[in-house]
């Protein structure tokens, strides 16, 4: 009975479970890591740019309002905000996806580590940091994460030509599996979907 109680709880606990994978080590042709390092070296201000101010406004409180359960600090969940979306744009990703992407990753944990040694927010595994990053690259810092990520993701659509479901497996090491681009896709949708 005890037994049974404890799996029904572990059960239902599983969907909120970060759901980090491994992204896999694959050789990149020199051109392919000098353009993703170049993609990753930009420093300049996050600052979103939106159709509007007051889309900007109903777009940050929106989402602010939905993340607030996960990340109660105002400020710091604003700055979340504002990196995710800019860091997505400026990859050509709809922020929105990458907020499911997270939640999924993640949980939102800033200094999540998974098993496999994936890092941050969208769990970006440290071979990255030497194959497009530098020796200063630091996998916890919130922008860089997101930069990271954000591009990472951008290099498996374009490997597979548009193709989200492939994209996002190869993001998770999962490839041929639909189990995580459908928890991404879910979270995507049910969670953090937008309409103007």
């Amino acid at each position: 009975m005890i037994a049974r109680l404890v799996l029904l709880v572990a059960a239902a606990l599983l969907p909120l479970a970060a759901q980090a994978g491994a992204q896999q080590y694959e050789p990149l042709a020199a051109s392919v890591q000098a353009a993703l390092h170049a993609a990753i070296a930009d420093r300049a201000a996050p600052e979103p740019q939106f159709a509007s101010i007051q889309e900007k406004v109903n777009w940050l409180t929106e989402m602010s309002g939905r993340l607030s359960r996960r990340i109660p600090d105002r400020e710091a969940r604003l700055d979340l905000l504002k990196t995710v979306y800019y860091e997505a744009k400026r990859a050509g990703l709809d922020p929105q996806m990458v907020l499911g992407l997270i939640q999924v990753e993640s949980g939102f944990k800033k200094y999540s580590v998974s098993s496999a040694g994936a890092r941050g927010y969208m769990q970006v595994m440290p071979f990255w940091v030497r194959l497009i990053g530098s020796k200063d690259s630091n996998l916890f810092h919130m922008r860089t994460n997101l930069r990271f990520g954000c591009t990472i993701l951008r290099h498996y659509l374009d490997m597979e030509n548009g193709d989200i479901y492939r994209a996002l497996g190869r993001y998770n090491g999962s490839l041929g599996k639909p189990e995580y681009p459908n928890m991404v896709r879910g979270a995507w949708e049910k969670q953090w979907g937008w309409r103007k």
